[in-house]
C-alpha cells in the first residue's frame, strides 16, 4: 500500500488555503479578520482617554491658579478639615458601591486613569524640587501659576484629589465583599489612601515653631520662620544649663594679605595634643604642651584652669628655613582674644573643634503645674502635651559660652494617622513576601 503523501501551502495571516494528501488537493476557506480601530472616547476607556483627562486636569488647576492671582488652596484647619475628608471617604465609597457596574466609574477607578495620575504627581513634584519653593515678586509668572509654593497650588491639590477617588473606588471594590485573598490588596491601598490623605488634609493644623530661651530664665513664646510675631505656646520652658562637647581644635595657616586660612597643615591630623607634629610646604610644627582648659597666668605662660572658665592652649614649635620659633597658640573665647604665632607673613593659630554635642538641661511645665524635667539633645526630643521638643541650636559666636538655646517645638495631631497609615503598608508588604514565599514552597 503506497503511503499517503501530505503537503500543506500558507497563505494569508498564516492560514493554510490548500492541502495535498495523496497527489490530490483539497482546498480550504480563508477567512480574514480585520479589526476596526477604536475610536477616542469610544467605551470602554482606556490610557489614550485617562492622559487627556489628566492633562486637561492639570491645565484647569493652573487656569484657576492664574485666575485667582496666584493665591493657592485655603485649607481648613480642625475640626473642619476631618469633617471635610471624613465626607469625602464616604463620598467615593458610596458611589463605589452604589455605581460599581457603571463604565463611567470603572474607568474612573481603573489602573490606566490611576497611572496617569501618578504621573501628573510626579512631575509636579519635579517642579517643586527645581523651583525654589520661596517668596517671588508679586504678578511674575511663577507667582500667578503657583510654581513657587506648588504643594498649596490648586493643580497639585486638584490631581490629589482625583487619585484619592481613584484609589478610594478601586478599595470599595476590595472592601465590599470581603474576601481574605484581598486582604494584602486593602492593607497597602487603604494605608497608602491613609498616610496620603492625612498628610494632605493635615498639613495646615502642623505647626513649628521655635523659641528662644535664656539661661536660667523660662519662656512660652515661639517663633515662625516666616514671621517674627511670637506666639504664645500652652506650655513654658525653663532653661537651667546649656553645654556643648566639641571636638578637638585644629591648627591653621592664615595669612593677613588675604585675610583668610591657607590651607589646613595636615589632612591627616584632627587632634591637637602634646606631641603631634605636621607639616605644609617646607613648614614643620610640633606641639610641645597642650592644655585643654588654661588660663594665662601672672608671667603670661597658660596655666591650667577649670573648664567653665578655661580655653584650650598649645605651646608649638615652628621649623623652616629660619631658625625655630616657639610660643603659645590659643583658640580664644568671646572674652579673650585668641593668641598666635606670626612667622614669614603669616600666623599659626588654633581653631575650636567642630561641635560633637550640646543639650540643654530644660523643665518644662503647663498652666495646670504638670511639668516634666529632661535634657534635650541633637535627634534626642521629649514630648509633652502631644508637642515634640527638639535641640535645635544656640549661640554659635559664644560656642560653649553661648547663654540661650534655640529649641524647636512641633505640633502635629494628624501624625498618629499617617503612622498608621505607614504601619498598613508595611503589613501589606510584609503579607505579599509571605504569600510569595508560600506559593514558592507549593510549588517546589
Amino acid at each position: 500500500m503506497m503511503p499517503q503523501c501530505v503537503a500543506a501551502g500558507s497563505g494569508l495571516n498564516g492560514r493554510v488555503p490548500f492541502v495535498f494528501i495523496n497527489n490530490k488537493v483539497f482546498f480550504q476557506q480563508v477567512v480574514i479578520m480585520v479589526v476596526p480601530s477604536r475610536r477616542l472616547f469610544q467605551p470602554p476607556w482606556e490610557f489614550r482617554e485617562s492622559a487627556l483627562f489628566t492633562a486637561v486636569a492639570v491645565i484647569a488647576g493652573f487656569t484657576i491658579q492664574y485666575v485667582a492671582s496666584g493665591r493657592g488652596v485655603a485649607m481648613p484647619h480642625l475640626p473642619f478639615n476631618a469633617i471635610a475628608l471624613t465626607l469625602f471617604a464616604l463620598l467615593v465609597l458610596s458611589i463605589g458601591l452604589g455605581f460599581r457596574e457603571a463604565p463611567t466609574v470603572k474607568w474612573f477607578g481603573g489602573i490606566p486613569l490611576g497611572l496617569c495620575l501618578i504621573f501628573a504627581i510626579a512631575l509636579l513634584s519635579l517642579i517643586g524640587g527645581v523651583v525654589p519653593q520661596t517668596a517671588v515678586a508679586p504678578g511674575s509668572l511663577p507667582a500667578l501659576l503657583g510654581l513657587n509654593q506648588i504643594f498649596s497650588s490648586w493643580p497639585f491639590a486638584l490631581i490629589i484629589l482625583l487619585f484619592l477617588a481613584n484609589l478610594g473606588l478601586s478599595l470599595s471594590w476590595r472592601l465590599v465583599p470581603f474576601k481574605t485573598q484581598n486582604i494584602q490588596f486593602i492593607l497597602f491601598h487603604a494605608g497608602f489612601w491613609i498616610a496620603l490623605s492625612c498628610g494632605i488634609f493635615g498639613s495646615p493644623d502642623l505647626q513649628r515653631l521655635v523659641m528662644k530661651v535664656d539661661e536660667g530664665y523660662e519662656s512660652n513664646l515661639g517663633y515662625t520662620m516666616e514671621s517674627e510675631t511670637p506666639q504664645k505656646l500652652p506650655f513654658s520652658v525653663f532653661l537651667h544649663d546649656f553645654s556643648l562637647e566639641g571636638y578637638p581644635p585644629q591648627l591653621f595657616l592664615f595669612d593677613p594679605q588675604s585675610n583668610q586660612p591657607l590651607e589646613e597643615l595636615t589632612k591627616t591630623t584632627t587632634l591637637v595634643r602634646k606631641g603631634v607634629k605636621a607639616s605644609w610646604k617646607g613648614i614643620d610644627v610640633e606641639v610641645l604642651d597642650f592644655l585643654p582648659y588654661a588660663l594665662p597666668g601672672k608671667n603670661g605662660i597658660p596655666e591650667p584652669a577649670d573648664s567653665t572658665a578655661g580655653i584650650p592652649f598649645a605651646k608649638v614649635r615652628i621649623t623652616s628655613s629660619g631658625a625655630p620659633i616657639e610660643g603659645w597658640v590659643s583658640t580664644g573665647s568671646p572674652m579673650m582674644k585668641p593668641d598666635a604665632v606670626v612667622f614669614q607673613q603669616l600666623v599659626l593659630l588654633m581653631m575650636p573643634g567642630s561641635p560633637k554635642a550640646f543639650l540643654s538641661e530644660v523643665t518644662v511645665h503647663d498652666e495646670s503645674g504638670e511639668q516634666t524635667k529632661a535634657t534635650l539633645e541633637v535627634n534626642h526630643p521629649i514630648t509633652f502635651m502631644g508637642w515634640k521638643l527638639y535641640q535645635m541650636g544656640y549661640d554659635t559666636n559664644a560656642g560653649r559660652w553661648s547663654q540661650y538655646s534655640l529649641i524647636e517645638v512641633i505640633h502635629d495631631p494628624w501624625l498618629p494617622a499617617v503612622y498608621l497609615g505607614f504601619f498598613m503598608i508595611m503589613a501589606g508588604n510584609l503579607l505579599f513576601f509571605w504569600n510569595g514565599i508560600k506559593q514558592a514552597e507549593g510549588a517546589a
